[in-house]
């Protein structure tokens, strides 16, 4: 199977890293990043060296990058593309994806930035806005990158509404480390993977202010019930938010120490501004985004 990774942040590499480390070079993986010079020094180094410092590139994985053009072309050559960017260049990707004739997966949780009045959307209402015709569907779940990379146990749920890409998404990352679950319920993976990276931050704040574990367990239990009940509201199947997705990968982000949302709250309850806290990550951290009034807030 041809897999190629459009992005190489933490979670892209991980997961390339791990598609191209699978027994019998099952796959062929290329991990593709707009930055030249960081492709460069990738390949050099056999290293993601910003994002993933320590960890090898396998040597069968593949480094490119280039612009749209070079993209496209990729992509035709390819069985199964995966967007590795954040949220907010989501909708690009798509766009450029738009005639892509393999099933397409994204990794980003989140709503997307709303405009002023507007509502701000899940993935797969953008992917239905600007690249209708994709077979597309997300892979999401409880899983830190460094991880993944290395290798350690962990489940993730593809979801789609086309069985094609379900199967696809199994049949690329499914592994001895690495299990893969298929689930149709798009929209309740897709809010689980959102909504958590707000509870996180408000974890981390419980547990910066010292409020106690008393505390952090009412906050995640009622926090599963609000992000439950958003998700029916919104086309969701209550169970969903049992799973992988839901309370799997809550649990994870509000209490694991290599959360970026969790550190963003335990920053600010240490007494750091916003933009030092993120200043401090150099990473994305999407929930904050999630927590703006123009965004997911405008849901609920």
């Amino acid at each position: 199977m041809k897999i190629l990774v459009l992005g190489a942040g933490a979670w892209g590499t991980a997961l390339a890293i791990s598609a191209a480390s699978q027994p019998n070079a099952r796959h062929g993986v290329t991990l593709w990043l707009r930055d030249q010079a960081m492709a460069t020094g990738m390949l050099a180094q056999r290293e993601n060296a910003r994002y993933l410092p320590g960890l090898s590139l396998p040597p069968a994985l593949a480094i490119s990058a280039g612009g749209p053009d070079q993209l496209a072309g990729l992509a035709s050559g390819a069985d199964l593309v995966v967007i590795a960017t954040p949220m907010a260049a989501l909708r690009q990707m798509l766009v450029t994806l738009a005639n892509c004739r393999v099933p397409v997966a994204w990794l980003c949780k989140g709503f997307e930035p709303a405009t002023t009045g507007a509502i701000g959307l899940l993935a797969h209402e953008i992917q239905a806005q600007v690249a209708p015709q994709l077979i597309a569907g997300v892979l999401s779940g409880p899983s830190f990158a460094q991880e993944v990379a290395q290798a350690r146990p962990t489940a993730l749920v593809a979801a789609s509404s086309h069985a094609a890409v379900r199967e696809s998404l199994v049949n690329a990352f499914h592994s001895p480390s690495l299990r893969v679950y298929a689930n149709e319920d798009i929209v309740g993976v897709e809010v689980g993977g959102a909504v958590k990276n707000v509870l996180a931050i408000a974890t981390g704040l419980c547990d910066g202010l010292g409020l106690g574990m008393n505390a952090r367990a009412a906050l995640i239990t009622r926090g599963l019930a609000e992000m439950t009940r958003l998700g029916v509201a919104l086309g969701a199947k209550a169970d969903t938010f049992m799973g992988l997705s839901g309370l799997g990968d809550l649990v994870l982000t509000a209490t694991g120490d290599l959360s970026r949302n969790r550190k963003v709250g335990l920053a600010m309850a240490s007494g750091q501004t916003l933009q030092q806290a993120l200043d401090s990550l150099g990473h994305v951290a999407e929930g904050v985004l999630r927590t703006h009034r123009g965004s997911a807030g405008a849901r609920g």
